[in-house]
Formats: C-alpha cells, structure tokens, sequence
C-alpha cells in the first residue's frame, strides 16, 4: 500500500504546514522540500499501477518506496510523540530535559540520516523503473525522460538539504519546536439481478413449508461464492415464507461467534433488547429465546456454519414445539448439514448453467441482457470460464462495467490463464484480477475491509470515518470528506466487490459487508503489502515481546481473546491503527489500563469499543497522533488533559453514566468533526472575551456532529463555535429550558445552524417520571433549523396540536417520534402540511383517534407503529397515498391490524382497476394473530 503510505504523509505534512506551522517553525521550507519529493513519489505510484504488476523492477521500486515513507513517517511522528511528552512534563521535571529527551532525539536524526541515504539510492537507481515506465512512448519519450530527470535531481537536492537542516536542527535547543500553546428500522437491501435460482428456491421452500409438525431442519450446501446466502436471502423474503413464517430470524455465524451475541441478535427480532437481558449469560438468553419461541411457528435462518459444535451451542435455544417451525442453515461442509439433521439429506447447490452464467454477466457488466453484437464472443467466454460460480461472474462483470467495452478482449485473455486451476484457485485470481484493475485511491479502502470480522455487517459511518483518519479519502473541492467515503464505498458496491446490507430511509448506505472469500483475500493481500495483521487464537503463554514480526505491523485487529493479547504485554512501535471487534464482554483490570497507550505509541486509530476501562487511561492523552477513537468507560469527566489531543477527528464515548463532563476544551481541537456520546455531554463552559484571540476564526468550522449534549451547553457561544453542524442530539431536562428565557433563546440558536439536518430532542428528567418533565409546546417554526430533514422527539409529552408547527418544516423528510414524544388520544394534522414528510415513525402513546387523509401526507413511504395500544384504526384515506410501500404495526391493537389489512386490500383494488403494476405495497403486523 505505497500509495495509501505516501497519500497519508503529504496530508500529515500539509496539516503541520497549515495548522500547527509552529511545531516546525524553524524548518518550515525544508519540510515543503520533503512534502515535494513526496509528490512526486504520488504521480510516480499513480502512473506506474498499470505496469508494475508484471514488472518487477517496478515492484521492487514500489516497495523502497513504501519502506522508505514508513520510516520517515516514524520519524516525523516520534519526534512528535517525544516532543508531546517533553513539553508535558517539563513543567513537573526539569531533570528530564537534560537527561532523557536528546537522546531520544539523536536517535530520531540518525533514522532521518538513513532514510535520506534510502531516497538518495531510489533516485539514483531511477533508470530502471523510469525506462520500464516510458518504454514505447516513442517520440515523446526523450522529453519526457529530461523533465522528469529533471524533477528528479531537483527533489534530490531537495531531500539533501532538507535532511543536512533537519539533522543540525536536531542537534540545538528543540524548543523551537513547541507544541500548539491554544492547546424504522430500515429495509434490508433486496438481492437485484438473480439469475438461476428461481427453481432452486421453489424447492426449498416447499421443503420448509410441507412436511410434518415437527421442528425440521432443512440445509443448503456449496463451495464458497456458490449464492448460498444470496439463496436464502430470496427464500427469506419470499411472501409464501413471509405469510407461513411472521416469526422469522436471520442470524451470521461464520468462523467465530459468539453464542450469546447470537442468542442476542436472534431476540432482537422479536422482543425489545433491554439492559438485563445484555447481562444475562448465554444460557440464560438461550432458555429466554426459547420461552418466546415455544408457541409459535418460527424460521430461523442461521447462515455459514461451519461445524457441528456450532450448531450444537445453538439448538438447545430453538424448542420442540410441534408447530411446523423450520431452521434454514447454509454450510460449506456437507458434515455440518447432515449433522445438524440426519435422517434428510441437504439441498445441494448447483452451478449456473453456461447460459444462466451469461445472463448474469450481462446484467452485472452491462445493467441489462442487450450485449452489442461485437462483445458476445468475448462474453460468452469469459462465462463460461467462471465455470457456473456466481461469485466469479459477479466480479468479472464488476470490471467489466467499470472498464468499458474496449476491456472485454483483454479480461477474456486474462481468464484464459486460470483455466487449469481448481475452482477455488481460480475464484482467488478473479478476485486478484478485479482487485488489480481498482483505481488507486480504492485499493486500500477495499483491503481494509479484512480488519472486521468475517460476516461482520459495518455501519458506513464507522467505516468511513475510519478511512478519513487513515488517510484513504483524497479532498474534492465543494465536497465533504464524509461524502466522497460515502462516493467511494457506492463505486466498490457498483463494482460487486462490496454488499450492501442495509439502506438508510434516505436511500444511502446504512451497512454493508462483503463475502467470505473476499475478506480472505483482504487479509492475505495485507499480510504481503505489510498493511494491516489480524492476531488470532491468541495464547495467553506466547511471549509476544520477543516476536519480531510484531514491530513491523502498522496496523492490528483482533477480535477474540482480546483479555489474553493484552495481558501479554504487547510492544508495537509502529502501530498505527488498533481495531477490536469482539463479541465477549471484556473489562480491562486496572493493571493493564495503560497497555494499549503504552504499547502503541504513535496510535491513529483505536476503536476499543468492546473494551471496558475501569478508569480513564490517563496515558491516552500522550497518543498525540490520534484521529479516531471509540472508548468505552465508566467515566463520568473528560478530563482537560484530553485537550492535548489536537488530531482527533472522530471521538465517540460510550459510558455507564447517564450524565458526561467534558473538560478538555474541544474548541481547540481544530480537526474534531464527530462527537458522539450516549450520556447527556456539559461541554466546556463559555469562553469570556479576556480569552477569544484574533485566531477564534481558526478554531471555528470543522465540527459536524454532537450527539448528545446536555441542554444547559446549548448556548449562544456553542452553536456560534459549530456552525457547520449536520446532526444534534440533545438530551436532559427540556422542559426547564423552554419555560424561561434561555429556553427561547436555545431554539433562537438552533435556528441559526444553516446546516443542520438531523436534530434528536431526548427529554430526560431521571430518576423523576417522565410526566414532571412534559414540555408545554414547541417553538414556532421559523426558529427551527431551515435545512432541518430528519427530526427525533422523546418523552417530550406535547400535545398533538403542536405537530402543526412540525408540518410547516418544509425539507422535514424523516420524523420519529419515540416512546411518550406526544400525549393525548385525538390527532387530526392540518391542511398544507408535511409537504415533504417521507418516513413516520410512532412509539408508545395514548392515541386513540387519528384523523388524516392522502392530502396531509402527499408524499409518505413508510409508517411505522409501535406500542399503540389504544390506537383504534389507522386512517383509511392512507390507501390514496400513492407513494405509500409500508405499513409496519407492532404491538398495537385489533382494530388498527384489521384498519391496516383494509389499507392494504384498497391499495390492491386500485392496482387492478388502473392496471398498474406499481412499487407494491408491504404489510406487517406483530404479532399475527392481530
């Protein structure tokens, strides 16, 4: 991953020459000399990734300088690091200074010396990568030679003097170098283009819906990328399954599981998850998951296992219960199928047929079967060479669509290659061949998929928050970071080579994950480029300090044994990013609190949710360099400490405590854009006019979202600090604000964010009952954000009158009202509003009465209700809706079921009458006997 290694290090220099000029005051020019040698290094990498996959010259070229970049970004950033601690003890001891910091700073010099030799000899051994690169340019080969030899010797120079400086400079007093002083769930994407499975579906699911009373299991068997899962995805959401199983759950398994994570994520499906079912045991859970289950007729689809043992931890949890209930398990053993259920035999797979293989190749290169004459024979071939594996054809047809047409000669040539390897073997140099042909700025974000878990279904903000500190999104003009990660992850989608798991209400990507085989060639490409290495069934007696392999690593994942890893006292100098997603609970002893800092450094990314620390781990605040952290705690301060942390982009803090103290002053944090807590934040107080500087320009702009902060910290100050907010969350006691005069002025702020989107309003008034806190009414609407889109209320308890107000917000497309957000048992909307409104959410509430036709809500999608339980009927007048696709009802009454199934039978009648075809209408009712 040179590319990615070189991308990331112009970025670091480009933020030290914009914002903290004064770490590097003295060296300023030189530091521009090295950020030019860098760029050149970027053009270099960027032209050279066609042909240095079969040159390997270039290959090796490619490698010195990806080892080269590492070593000079280790010792940019230790200096760093030291200069960090330097300054923070050098006030508590003097003795310090003298003794211990320029020795450390010698050392950094003679690494930057060596470095500047690595450089001089890639410059100097230029003729073969550069001649290799040009060959056959012909004409203008000459004066290409001269301007890039040109730019060659002019960086060399540069490199020199900027190496000779840096190294005199490292020698005098290095306070030059001080540090900064201003220290609905939504639907599950449907499987598209599936070719060849309509028999094979019509066969197991009159296996799973014929048969006798009692519990069956049925199995699906096959090699890996076969369509497995893509099988009992189309099963699943059949509507014969929907209609003979409304219980139904679909559950991940893979490699390694966790069995009360599982029992866990089966439960959600049917019963609202609360805190003493998350400290329940997985026995436990598996004796609660079975209550629920015994008197219905469930489906549960448990998807790759891979052995008997597995599916003996889980079948003790799916009851006996002479329903006609059905397990669905997909498995690529054979064993594990017939294990699971002797006496029937499991449906085997096929392979595509030559022409079901070409059909799809059509649809996933083309976007249709309307192939141009010219391309059919090359086509065909390449079909054919996938050998009837879905997987093959899906990420063949990936390059193809990306590529164009003048491609399909050339990867039928390619294909030819691998005709005498196994099926496996042959799928591998697919997946290798679809890689290759990635753009450069995509291959590490795809490789860094191999850091999760396998299965592992990814929430897009996570992922491309990680790929922003990591350094992989290249800046648009006129386009956020967010948005160009989310570009990013929607061009590796189109490219097959990722699956969307789930979409937001607002059409993007809410999770996605990608295919078992795929994540296998993440991690075997990222053990070969040195980019990332997951450490796995981890021996507590493995002396890990003596492995050398272990300093190398820039980048680490582990997801099990996470407590025997760190109990081993691990040393990685050059770790810069540490991901852990495990599923057991893991609280860290107080005698290893410090070993992640004290391990890593020189730490970028950490995301340790899964972790508990017992205490702040006050080492954290020496990790200078970090730009994302998920920090899981029983803290209930933030301590000013954290202010020393100028990189952070992402901070997200989960915590026992219902309330959390910020401390640190996040103001001077230029580079923090998310922050994201589960408790009720008090940010730092207001800043008085003796310490607003000429700089406050500077230190305004970057941040996009806080979630969620306490009311009494939604000042004047704050908003003007943050006005390119998107998302807000706000949660304590609302009322107390709104009835005085600095309740008014909290929406007079708010109004004034131009940017926000999304805004949750979470009325918490514990350990009072919810009534003390009812809030009186809401704020005109002139006072709202104008751009508002997405809005949440809680157990604010207005009445339903003012959803008036609401109505009038005109981009407002999402509205959730949770559990309590409105009291009262009569709600009639007024005429003009909710112009806009696409999802509606309603939670637990007193209504009763609702009275609304096709008019107040012309353009609404989804409806969801939720713990209604004196609702009488849902509005008949919604089956005019025309954009109307789902009902969901959830807990409510009789009547509003039986109001919902007449909705339904209208919208069905009025398709036949006007001969329409439209989007289709879902109902769901739970339970079903409503």
């Amino acid at each position: 991953m040179a590319d990615a290694a070189v991308e990331f290090l112009l970025e670091n220099l480009k933020q030290l020459l914009l914002y903290n000029a004064n770490l590097i005051l003295d060296i300023k020019g030189q530091v521009e000399f090295l950020y030019n040698d860098l760029s050149l290094f970027k053009a270099f990498l960027k032209d050279s990734t066609e042909k240095r996959r079969t040159h390997e010259t270039l290959k090796e070229l490619v490698k010195q300088i990806r080892n080269v970049v590492y070593e000079a970004e280790d010792a940019i950033d230790t200096f760093v690091a030291h200069k960090a601690v330097h300054k923070a003890r050098k006030h508590i001891e003097k003795a310090f200074h003298i003794f211990d910091y320029p020795a450390k700073l010698r050392s950094v010099a003679r690494d930057i010396e060596q470095i500047r030799a690595k450089v001089k000899d890639i410059y100097e051994n230029k003729k073969f990568g550069f001649e290799a690169l040009h060959a056959g340019d012909g004409a203008d080969k000459g004066t290409k030679e001269k301007k890039i030899k040109a730019q060659l010797n002019s960086c060399l120079q540069y490199s020199k003097v900027f190496m000779g400086v840096l190294h005199v400079s490292l020698s005098n007093d290095f306070d030059m170098f001080g540090l900064l002083e201003t220290n609905i769930e939504p639907p599950i994407v449907e499987e598209d283009n599936v070719v060849g499975f309509k028999d094979e579906a019509e066969k197991v699911i009159n296996l799973l819906t014929v048969g006798s009373d009692e519990l069956e299991v049925i199995s699906i068997v096959g090699m890996p990328g076969l369509g497995k899962t893509t099988l009992a995805k189309m099963i699943y959401r059949d509507p014969k399954i929907e209609y003979e199983f409304y219980t139904r759950a679909w559950v991940y398994i893979s490699q390694e599981y966790s069995r009360k994570e599982v029992f866990l994520n089966i439960l959600n499906n049917f019963t609202q998850l609360n805190d003493f079912m998350y400290k329940m045991n997985d026995e436990m859970l598996a004796k609660e998951l079975c209550k629920i289950l015994e008197k219905q007729k469930y489906l549960i689809v448990v998807d790759d296992v891979w052995s008997e043992e597995a599916w003996n931890d889980l079948k003790v949890a799916f009851p006996k219960n002479n329903s006609r209930s059905r397990i669905l398990i997909t498995s690529r053993i054979k064993r594990v199928a017939k294990h699971a259920n002797p006496s029937r035999e499991p449906h085997n797979l096929r392979f595509l047929t030559p022409d079901e293989s070409w059909t799809l190749l059509q649809r996933k290169a083309l976007g249709a079967e309307n192939c141009p004459e010219e391309l059919v024979k090359d086509g065909k071939h390449i079909a054919n060479e996938c050998h009837g594996l879905p997987l093959a054809i899906v990420v063949i047809g990936g390059i193809l669509l990306q590529k164009g047409t003048d491609w399909w000669e050339q990867v039928a040539k390619s294909v030819d290659a691998y005709i005498a390897m196994d099926q496996e073997k042959r799928m591998d140099n697919f997946i290798a061949l679809s890689y290759n042909h990635l753009p450069y700025h995509l291959k590490a974000c795809f490789i860094y998929f191999g850091m999760f878990p396998e299965d592992y279904e990814i929430p897009v903000w996570k992922l491309v928050r990680l790929w922003i500190a990591e350094g992989f999104i290249q800046q648009k003009e006129g386009m956020s970071l967010e948005d160009i990660g989310e570009e990013y992850l929607e061009d590796l989608v189109n490219r097959n080579l990722v699956m969307v798991g789930q979409y937001r209400s607002n059409g993007k990507i809410k999770t996605c994950r990608i295919h078992d085989m795929l994540h296998e060639f993440c991690k075997k490409e990222a053990a070969e480029e040195n980019f990332f290495q997951e450490i796995k069934y981890f021996d507590q007696g493995t002396y890990v300090s003596s492995n050398p392999a272990l300093e190398r690593y820039r980048r680490l994942c582990i997801h099990s044994r996470v407590l025997n890893y760190i109990s081993a006292k691990p040393v990685g100098p050059r770790v810069r990013s540490f991901l852990c997603f495990s599923n057991e609970e893991i609280i860290l002893p107080a005698e290893h609190i410090s070993s992640i800092p004290g391990a890593f450094k020189l730490l970028r990314v950490l995301d340790a949710k899964s972790i508990t620390f017992t205490r702040f781990p006050t080492d954290l605040t020496q990790l200078v360099h970090l730009r994302y952290i998920v920090l899981s705690s029983d803290i209930k301060v933030l301590p000013a400490a954290f202010s020393s942390l100028w990189n952070i982009q992402t901070l997200v803090i989960v915590t026992s405590s219902r309330t959390l103290e910020i401390k640190a002053d996040i103001w001077k944090m230029i580079q923090l854009r998310h922050l994201k807590t589960n408790a009720s934040t008090a940010l730092p107080g207001n800043l008085s006019k003796s310490r607003k500087s000429k700089d406050d320009a500077l230190m305004i702009g970057s941040l996009q979202t806080l979630l969620t902060i306490s009311p009494e910290s939604c000042t004047e100050d704050v908003f003007a600090r943050a006005p390119n907010l998107k998302v807000l969350g706000i949660r304590g006691q609302l009322a107390k604000l709104l009835e005085n005069k600095s309740g008014s002025m909290l929406f007079d702020s708010l109004g004034k964010l131009s940017h926000l989107e999304n805004l949750k309003l979470l009325n918490d008034v514990f350990p009072s009952p919810p009534s003390e806190g009812k809030l009186t009414s809401l704020p005109q609407r002139y006072k709202f954000p104008p751009k508002l889109k997405k809005l949440t209320l809680s157990d604010t308890l207005l009445d339903w009158n003012d959803m008036s107000t609401l109505g009038m917000l005109e981009n407002l497309e999402i509205l959730k009202l949770k559990d309590n957000a409105f009291k009262g048992e009569w709600w009639q909307p007024e005429d003009g509003g909710f112009r806009a409104l696409r999802i509606l959410y309603i939670g637990r509430s007193d209504l009763v009465s609702w009275h609304a036709s096709a008019r107040h809500f012309p353009r609404l999608k989804h409806i969801f209700i939720k713990h209604c339980s004196s609702l009488e009927a849902l509005p008949l007048g919604f089956a005019d809706i025309s954009s109307l696709q789902l009902v969901e009802l959830y807990c409510t009454t009789r009547s509003a079921a039986a109001s919902a199934r007449k909705i339904q039978e209208k919208k069905k009648q009025m398709q036949v009458e006007q001969s329409t075809r439209g989007t289709g209408f879902k109902l769901s009712i739970y339970p079903p006997d409503q």
